[in-house]
């Protein structure tokens, strides 16, 4: 019996491209794709140990009250699975031990690093290393964004990529670390994956608005230490075909949109492995 890959698209309380997010798993070819509300998983409706690729998607979760993602960070961390009495953070913990991948886009990785899942330093994924906070502009950013991808990273998704043209929608995106130490280690071990790049560049920019949040080392995406766990501000799912790209009537460009390809490499490492 062929294994299918099953991906789950984590939907509620403020999210608002999960859409997007499972269709890119679909073009990606993942067999199976549910849209789930928080709550199923809460009720123990649905549960992530029947899924491979768990996908946490874009937009403004509780409103950003207590800021962007705290709220459903600390949802994550304390509620607990109705019927199991386990917490739901248990189960994520189990997911991410047992070998299987998290993508976090824009308020994903906003709740990836509030919970402390990245960088996951030694499989530390409840100690908070990182976080992001109010872009340097004072407002809320939509552009698109230049990106350099780390070739020296672990990080599963971006294999193959040398360069990312994504757009940014956010007004919390400025990445910092809780120390210098931090910083340091993230660039020593190559989870830093991506950096804000000016146009035809291939060097880290603070410059704005190439550097659309202002940044620490113009950091857009970090993965864990396995590779298996990424997340990054911009977003990959908006840009799944030519017509997404800001200039297609004006260049000649490729059918498959760009963002494609990091939901293509993870359903492939998934398939590999079944």
């Amino acid at each position: 019996m062929v294994k299918k890959v099953r991906s789950i698209v984590i939907s509620g309380n403020g999210t608002n491209c999960e859409m997007e997010m499972a269709h890119a798993c679909r073009l990606a070819g993942a067999d199976e794709v549910d849209i789930v509300h928080i709550s199923d998983l809460i009720y123990g409706v649905k549960r992530l140990d029947d899924y491979h690729f768990l996908n946490l998607p874009g937009g403004f979760l509780d409103g950003d009250d207590l800021g962007a993602a705290q709220a459903g960070a600390n949802r994550f961390r304390y509620a607990t699975v109705r019927g199991s009495g386990e917490r739901l953070l248990e189960q994520l913990l189990r997911f991410i031990n047992a070998g299987k991948l998290v993508f976090g886009v824009c308020n994903g990785f906003q709740l990836m690093v509030k919970l402390g899942l990245l960088p996951g330093f030694e499989g530390r994924y409840t100690e908070r290393e990182v976080t992001l906070t109010y872009n340097d502009s004072g407002r809320f950013e939509d552009r698109w964004t230049y990106l350099r991808v780390n070739n020296h990273s672990p990080c599963v998704l971006t294999k193959g990529v040398d360069h990312f043209y994504l757009p940014v929608r956010h007004g919390e995106g400025k990445f910092i670390t809780r120390d210098a130490s931090v910083l340091e280690r993230l660039h020593a071990e190559g989870l830093v994956v991506l950096q804000y790049t000016q146009a035809g560049g291939d060097e880290p920019t603070m410059e704005y608005p190439w550097n659309p949040n202002g940044s620490t080392d113009a950091i857009a995406g970090i993965c864990n230490p396995t590779g298996r766990l990424f997340g990054l501000m911009p977003h990959p799912e908006a840009y799944l075909h030519y017509t997404n790209h800001p200039r297609w009537t004006r260049e000649k460009l490729p059918e498959e949109g760009q963002g494609l390809i990091l939901f293509k490499n993870a359903v492939n490492f998934i398939r590999k492995r079944l």
